[in-house]
């Protein structure tokens, strides 16, 4: 039997950003009024709907159908996508903004969110065609999940070592092979899947790595039982099989052959949403060690006037500014001429935001004692949550390569 999942009401919606919202501490330097309102009722939707939700989410290790609806009818499954097609009409900054605070409350709901506009929508708007932009952005925005499957069981680091491939049958391919990972598999319908074009079975010539658009009810594909996780469990982590999964010359997205690029392109928007998710991950944890510091006393008087309780919070009051000043960057440099430069700002705001999400996480726990240790307080799922935010997305060690190879020269 798994645990109920909170019913709420269903909010306005958020796509108006006029007016001005309640400070944060992002400086009104960085933040518009307009984008401040953005925050302010993202920040809202989380409180009201998805905290009622989390833990009985978390406990059931499945993501309610109900908040998912919600998320689409208010604007959250399409930021980017144009008003015309049904979407927000708003921008990577936007985008980030969300993850940020839906991940201060619950990080399972920041990665469906991230997965949806910063990879799928994203990758869609900038290399989908006409065609396949009109058909698929307007679902997308109103309630169709999106999935990105690239990873596979022995090829995550080295992505490109992948098995699946795509054998050409008529005007179209075959998709063969089987996924692994893939972020909100369970509740997708829309798929973008990488395969090698092979021209015969078992070929020993190097294939050219190709994405493809795959409906979720085309034969032969089928989602797997999502794996049991440490953390972020109600965010689905699925095998996706492809058994002869018969897809269109105009199910390409972008060009054959150029599917290695495309994926760098999404992965390094991917990792800037995921640095988001850590920040807003992070966030929550002091939010919640600072409430508890104020009001839990010891030896007469709130452990918050203690240095010991004071400084490590300070500390990471701190590198959460900083955190976020490289998510900014990294957003501003998403479209630099010169890849290297985008990529080395993506892996930065990964790299550290990984970091300081455990330490916040951790921090939490600490300050909370033995309540910390329960699941009677979000932080013990912030704690599990933080520890995949040095994994997925590209590895620490990953995000350091790519740092090197650019500082060093290799990568341009």
């Amino acid at each position: 039997m798994t645990a109920p999942v909170v019913a709420a009401p269903v909010v306005r919606s958020l796509s108006s950003t006029r007016g001005t919202g309640a400070p944060t501490l992002v400086s009104a330097a960085v933040l518009t009024p307009e984008r401040e309102q953005w925050r302010s009722l993202v920040r809202d939707l989380a409180s009201s709907h998805v905290a009622p939700r989390s833990a009985g989410m978390d406990a059931a290790a499945r993501f309610d159908p109900e908040l998912l609806a919600l998320l689409g009818d208010t604007g959250l499954l399409g930021i980017q996508v144009p008003r015309a097609y049904g979407g927000r009409g708003g921008d990577l900054l936007d985008v980030m903004i969300a993850i940020e605070e839906l991940s201060r409350v619950d990080p399972a709901v920041g990665v469906l969110v991230d997965v949806q506009n910063a990879l799928v929508a994203a990758t869609l708007l900038r290399r989908g065609t006409g065609d396949q932009q009109r058909l698929h952005l307007p679902r997308l925005a109103t309630g169709t999940v999106g999935a990105f499957a690239l990873s596979e069981q022995d090829a995550g680091s080295d992505a490109f070592a992948m098995s699946t491939t795509a054998l050409p049958d008529g005007d179209g391919y075959r998709l063969r092979g089987r996924k692994a990972w893939t972020s909100s598999a369970r509740e997708a319908g829309l798929f973008i899947v990488f395969a090698q074009v092979r021209q015969e079975e078992g070929g020993t010539a190097p294939g050219r790595v190709t994405a493809f658009l795959v409906e979720r009810d085309r034969p032969g594909l089928t989602v797997g039982e999502p794996a049991r996780t440490l953390g972020l469990r109600a965010s689905s982590t699925c095998d996706v099989v492809l058994d002869d999964v018969r897809v269109r010359q105009q199910d390409v997205l972008g060009e054959v052959g150029g599917g290695d690029l495309l994926a760098v392109e999404a992965l390094d928007v991917g990792k800037i949403g995921i640095a988001a998710q850590l920040l807003g991950l992070a966030h929550g944890a002091l939010d919640a060690a600072v409430a508890y510091a104020r009001t839990r006393r010891q030896f007469g008087a709130p452990i918050a006037t203690y240095q010991g309780v004071q400084f490590p919070l300070a500390q990471l009051a701190a590198e959460l500014r900083g955190v976020r000043l490289l998510v900014h960057d990294a957003i501003a440099l998403v479209d630099h001429p010169d890849p290297a430069e985008r990529m080395c700002a993506a892996a930065a705001a990964k790299l550290l935001a990984s970091q300081v999400a455990e330490r916040a996480a951790s921090q939490a726990v600490e300050t909370l004692g033995g309540a910390g240790f329960t699941d009677a307080h979000p932080v013990e799922r912030l704690y599990r949550d933080a520890k995949v935010g040095t994994i997925y997305e590209g590895t620490t060690n990953m995000q350091l390569r790519t740092i090197a190879s650019v500082i060093l020269g290799g990568a341009r």
